[in-house]
């Protein structure tokens, strides 16, 4: 008799919560349940979600059988949604996507939250890659002599890959005036110099030639 009456009595919370209570609005989205309040899902009077909890709504939705408001939507993206609409901020975790909630923004029709996402994508893509490793690669053609110096005197950003002596085959055998291609690299993104930003013609060849050796 004891465990009837407990029974009977969360019962008659839920249908407290749910009927009594008209402030209180609960969702099911996708399966997941949301409890908020009318104040938040009418922040934007434009939206559906303000359309969903009027009194005279001309929505058609169904419930489910805790009187929830059914949502056929993905529940992982519908809480950056939700938090927007309590608190006025865009708040989406690193395992989300900002496209998948600006396509919630866009099937909700919460106009300012949309601009928000729209803003944030596009200084997403306008920042450089920082986990990026490409890079810009010149290659040098100096003398055994001039290597000191090139090195001292090479642009900040640039640092020394690799060295290859070529002299042997385009110097006939003079070994006094051996000649090398020295290649550098520098990081994507950095500043290069007005000058020198692409290897010479003959620089090229001898990039060319000297990866064949």
């Amino acid at each position: 008799m004891a465990d009837m009456c407990v029974t009977h009595t969360h019962e008659e919370e839920n249908n407290s919560t749910n009927v009594g209570n008209k402030q209180w609005v609960r969702l099911n989205v996708g399966g997941t349940y949301f409890l908020t309040t009318k104040t938040t899902l009418s922040r934007d009077p434009n939206s559906f979600l303000f359309r969903l909890c009027q009194e005279d709504s001309d929505l058609i939705s169904d419930r489910d059988a805790t009187g929830a408001y059914l949502i056929d939507r993905d529940p992982m993206y519908f809480s950056p949604i939700l938090n927007y609409l309590r608190h006025g901020k865009l708040v989406i975790n690193k395992d989300l996507a900002e496209e998948g909630v600006l396509e919630e923004a866009e099937f909700y029709n919460i106009t300012d939250l949309i601009g928000l996402i729209k803003d944030r994508i596009c200084h997403r893509d306008s920042r450089p890659l920082r986990d990026s490793k490409k890079h810009v690669y010149r290659v040098l053609q100096c003398h055994e002599d001039e290597l000191t110096q090139m090195v001292s005197t090479m642009s900040d950003g640039w640092k020394f890959e690799q060295l290859i002596n070529i002299g042997s085959q385009y110097n006939y055998g003079n070994e006094d005036h051996a000649e090398f291609l020295c290649v550098v690299s520098r990081e994507y993104g950095a500043s290069l110099n007005s000058q020198g930003t692409e290897p010479t013609d003959r620089a090229k060849v001898l990039q060319q030639k000297g990866s064949r050796m």
